[in-house]
């Protein structure tokens, strides 16, 4: 059986018992151990199991569509550091920018809290939270909260969106697929990013390394329509050669 055959038939039976251990899964696929265990964390990159002693659990945390933004926030932090602090630069000239409730993009906020010359609008509960006491002038959205995400929603949200038109739309998503672009698992999040994403001169995109070649359920955007993708290690080769020819500027 091939590699990628095997770590796929693997997917499926986590995805299926909730757990797994090295010893059963090399007894099947009548390879070593050591094999297993590198083909788990292939798996654990992506964000689809955690690794245990002697073998793995499914990942119900980064499978779920509607898990809380503080749980969120904690899962893959240190990446969401790394990647805050890459992205700063490009917020450096601009002057106005708007920003999704995603955990990751949370992190530059944090990063920008003395700014007086940046204009924020942002649907994101918790970031107007954050930056209460901050130099940014912030703007608010408006909308319907949902408390799970802290974010506005709705077609109040998508109105008051419309109106304004920033130098830089900054957010994050699920998954990133070649084919099909940015793609995110809540419809009415992808909604109010899209009109975001009209609203804006540039997009930059902030994801973890484990979003590469991830799937989810809506699609958000295609990749004509981002300019940066920061993340905080090398993805293979593949999206490397990709975004020069889609120009796209990778930052890693």
């Amino acid at each position: 059986m091939a590699a990628k055959d095997r770590i796929q038939a693997i997917r499926q039976m986590v995805a299926s018992d909730k757990k797994v251990t090295v010893a059963n899964l090399s007894a099947i696929f009548q390879v070593t151990e050591e094999t297993i265990r590198r083909d788990l964390e292939k798996l654990e990159d992506e964000g689809f199991l955690t690794r245990t002693y002697g073998g793995a659990v499914l990942n119900n945390i980064t499978l779920s569509d509607n898990i809380h933004f503080y749980k969120r926030a904690r899962s893959f932090y240190e990446e969401k550091q790394s990647i805050a602090r890459k992205a700063l630069p490009l917020i450096k000239n601009k002057t106005t920018m708007s920003t999704d409730s995603s955990s990751t993009v949370m992190e530059l906020l944090k990063l920008l809290k003395d700014r007086s010359d940046l204009t924020l609008l942002t649907n994101s509960a918790e970031a107007i939270h954050e930056l209460s006491q901050s130099e940014i002038k912030v703007v608010s959205t408006g909308g319907e909260l949902n408390k799970n995400t802290l974010s506005l929603q709705g077609r109040i949200t998508q109105e008051i969106v419309g109106r304004y038109h920033v130098d830089i739309m900054v957010m994050s998503c699920k998954g990133l697929d070649r084919e099909t672009g940015a793609l995110d698992s809540n419809e009415a999040e992808a909604e109010i990013k899209k009109t975001m994403i009209g609203q804006a001169t540039e997009v930059a995109l902030l994801v973890d390394h484990s979003k590469f070649d991830r799937k989810a359920f809506v699609q958000l955007v295609d990749f004509s329509h981002i300019n940066y993708i920061i993340t905080n290690k090398a993805p293979d080769l593949k999206w490397i050669t990709f975004c020069k020819e889609n120009n796209i500027q990778l930052v890693y």
